[in-house]
């Protein structure tokens, strides 16, 4: 007899805690693997960052911290759709539509996993671009940085497997219209490139 599940038990975040699972980078030889928990820590942090820049530098006014969280999660619904490389999620503009209803509905997914009081709260992390559009931008750049960093890692380690994808996000990102994306180019960037030894000693 199959067991059922108690009418009050939740599974949202068991099924978070598994994006750890969800490898990046599927069709690409990689050093170092990287799931989509690690990666969504180091969009998370890059937001924050960016909106502090902007803050501090060009008069923004955006929350740092609303940032982070959607940043955070931002790539939950790969939990069941996958990471689906980039060459293949735009191989059309109709397979990239059905793909973004996809992501939709996993999300949705996701959010039947809460109980209704909780689910309305997570609900505006999951769909932030549609109901906070002026974070938008400033995701998706965190999201290209974040991939730019991982080719330049990989890089460091000899593997020229992602050397074109590093030459191409850091030109996407040089023709960003944020100055906040600019202003950690010039002066965060670099200090990927080195290595621990250098890191120390300045």
């Amino acid at each position: 007899m199959k067991p059922t599940a108690p009418a009050d038990r939740h599974d949202f975040f068991a099924f978070l805690a598994r994006m750890q699972y969800i490898n990046r980078w599927g069709l690409m030889r990689n050093t170092q693997p990287e799931n989509i928990k690690e990666h969504s820590l180091d969009v998370a942090m890059l937001a924050h960052a960016l909106v502090v820049i902007r803050n501090t530098f060009y008069g923004g006014t955006l929350d740092p911290n609303q940032a982070a969280m959607y940043g955070i999660f931002h790539d939950a619904s790969e939990i069941f759709t996958g990471d689906m490389p980039t060459p293949v999620k735009h191989f059309n503009p109709r397979f990239k539509k059905s793909f973004h209803q996809l992501e939709d509905r996993a999300r949705r997914k996701l959010l039947a996993m809460l109980p209704p009081e909780l689910s309305q709260v997570y609900e505006p992390l999951f769909f932030f671009e549609e109901q906070d559009e002026q974070y938008k931008p400033v995701i998706k750049a965190a999201d290209k940085i974040a991939a730019l960093i991982k080719c330049l890692e990989e890089e460091k380690s000899g593997n020229l497997e992602f050397k074109r994808a590093g030459q191409e996000h850091l030109e996407a990102l040089r023709k960003s219209p944020l100055p906040e994306v600019i202003y950690f180019l010039d002066h965060f960037l670099p200090g990927y490139r080195l290595s621990l030894d250098e890191l120390y000693l300045g």
